[in-house]
């Protein structure tokens, strides 16, 4: 009887701590954020006294052994972990970041007057990662109690502490590969080259689009300047591969890929693809680039929203709201083809000093690189193995989709093969679904992919045979061929292909270990197709879909796929 009392006095006590904490922890954050090194302070030591009393009150060895009884030891075992969880956030997150936030803001990922300042990322790098290593710890304690059957009340505390941790750790993060990265990168250990590639998603390519235009950066301590420009026309189509390729992704892409410089995004690898475009490079201009960053026009738009409004030398302004319209469909029906590939270069480069002078806003900045990462509209790879294993895992490492113990990953990678410049007429709609339907529970995970073709029904007059590709490699003009390429997880099965609900033909095949199927679609203007792609699970149980797409010109729209076990390809 004085254990249940105790332990019920206890809990009381420990949910009114924290409920006091909780909100403590998001206005801390935002202090943070802000760079209010006082208040963050405040709110970080409040928090910390309110967690830390809360995880005492819920780690005696009486309330540990009520924990196995029934009913009751469930959401026992659940206040225990969600104060453990907020404690160790405070004290090793929170708290710690409080303390830098005079040196925490946007500002310090912003350059002023072509230079950054690299210590103060350096001076973040221990709070950050000791931070970062808070709310994983935080986030795998919470997964484990995440199905446990708790009262409402409880339950609706470890959902919102489980969607805080899930939200914030995701920025911090960001914020530790950033400090981590940006400083050898920008020159922190000695001088460094980093190889831009602009990709046009007016011609897609698997990880964006045709790389149109090319960049060199040139950092050193902080100092950053582009020192060389240069296009596709200024490289040769290489007589063999200028690297070599794993047996399965040459049988799948072809030589051409690695011979010439427009197809080196054809795999949705972007390490392989990096590490192509840096050989031709190397072998074009004489210098060995250590990183390769890969942007689209998109992203540049978002970085316009930071720099505000540039113009051109043709008169032509620029600025968030038109760029991409500007660059990826009026300079083809303005500006002849001799004259397109200097507007593209002056465009990088007019961004490019917008950035170096400092003029841009920081917050703003921040916010468009990070938007422009989770979209997989930036790509970074480093040839230092172990710079590049800080991005495993994330998007802007641009590897293929990786599959968790609750997530099925799927990714679904699109290519012109028209010989034009056709794609944003391409409208792409992508959806998932899963079901069980064997009795030995592995599930059935379709993937279905809508494309349509919104070009004017007289595109081939209307348009430029630049835009329509004039017929060169087989397509009408007007219409658009796109290869299709849905990578499933290793270990699962294709089960085939439908198009508009009959099956049709399809290259079954495998990539680096994972599963995929492709297919090829010509569409005249006006036509859509809808895809359906089959695959079985390789283990028993249903696991949530996520789905990574090649960046196109818009986030395309997500359809729901209602599927059952009659529906369901087998």
């Amino acid at each position: 009887m004085f254990a249940v009392a105790w332990i019920g006095i206890r809990g009381f006590l420990a949910v009114n701590e924290l409920q006091a904490a909780v909100p403590l922890a998001k206005t801390a954050q935002k202090q943070i954020v802000v760079g209010d090194a006082e208040a963050a302070q405040r709110a970080a030591d409040e928090l910390a006294g309110h967690a830390a009393s809360a995880a005492s009150l819920t780690g005696d060895p009486i309330w540990r052994g009520a924990e196995v009884l029934p009913v009751i030891g469930p959401n026992l075992e659940v206040v225990r972990v969600v104060s453990a969880s907020v404690d160790r956030i405070a004290r090793d997150a929170v708290v710690p970041l409080a303390s830098s936030a005079g040196t925490i803001d946007a500002g310090a990922f912003a350059p002023s007057e072509g230079s950054l300042d690299l210590q103060a990322m350096i001076d973040l790098q221990e709070p950050v990662h000791e931070a970062r290593v808070a709310f994983d710890t935080a986030s795998v304690a919470l997964g484990d109690v995440a199905d446990a059957s708790v009262i409402g009340p409880l339950a609706d505390a470890r959902n919102e502490l489980t969607a805080m941790v899930d939200e914030t750790g995701g920025v911090v993060v960001g914020f530790d590969n950033a400090v981590r990265l940006l400083p050898p990168m920008l020159g922190a250990d000695g001088p460094r080259d980093t190889l831009l590639l602009f990709q046009n998603n007016a011609e897609l390519r698997s990880l964006g689009g045709v790389p149109g235009s090319m960049a060199l950066v040139h950092a050193d301590g902080g100092a950053v300047a582009m020192t060389q420009q240069a296009a596709t026309g200024d490289f040769p189509v290489y007589p063999k591969r200028v690297v070599d390729m794993p047996v399965e992704t040459r049988a799948l892409w072809g030589e051409n890929t690695a011979r010439y410089v427009q197809d080196v995004t054809f795999t949705p690898q972007f390490p392989l693809a990096a590490t192509i475009a840096r050989e031709m490079w190397k072998r074009q201009f004489g210098t060995e680039v250590q990183s390769v960053v890969a942007v689209d026009p998109v992203m540049l738009s978002y970085l316009l929203r930071a720099t505000g409004p540039i113009t051109i030398s043709t008169g032509d302004q620029l600025t968030s709201e038109n760029a991409v319209q500007y660059l990826l469909s009026d300079v083809y029906a303005r500006y002849p083809v001799s004259q397109q590939d200097a507007i593209f270069a002056e465009v990088a480069s007019t961004v490019f000093a917008s950035l170096a002078s400092g003029s841009a806003d920081p917050q703003a900045l921040v916010e468009a690189v990070a938007q422009a990462g989770a979209e997989r509209r930036i790509l970074v790879w480093n040839a230092d193995v172990e710079e590049q294993a800080v991005l495993a895992g994330t998007t802007i490492a641009g590897g293929l989709p990786e599959s968790t113990d609750a997530e099925q990953a799927f990714g679904v990678y699109l290519n012109d093969m028209t010989g034009s410049k056709m794609d944003p007429y391409l409208d792409v709609q992508v959806g998932a679904g899963v079901v069980t339907c064997r009795n030995d529970g592995l599930p059935n995970y379709d993937i279905v992919v809508k494309l349509t073709n919104t070009a004017p029904a007289d595109a081939a007059t209307s348009l430029s045979s630049y835009v329509t590709g004039g017929g060169e490699y087989g397509t009408p003009p007007g219409s658009i061929t796109t290869s299709v390429h849905v990578y499933s997880a290793q270990g699962t099965y294709n089960l085939g292909v439908l198009l508009d609900d009959e099956p049709v033909g399809y290259h079954p095949t495998s990539d680096s270990g994972y599963t995929l199927s492709k297919v090829v679609s010509r569409l005249a203007p006006g036509e859509s197709a809808e895809y359906r792609f089959g695959f079985l699970g390789g283990e028993a149980g249903e696991k949530r879909t996520l789905l990574e797409t090649t960046p196109l010109v818009y986030t395309p729209e997500t359809l729901g796929v209602a599927l059952s076990c009659e529906s369901a390809i087998r």
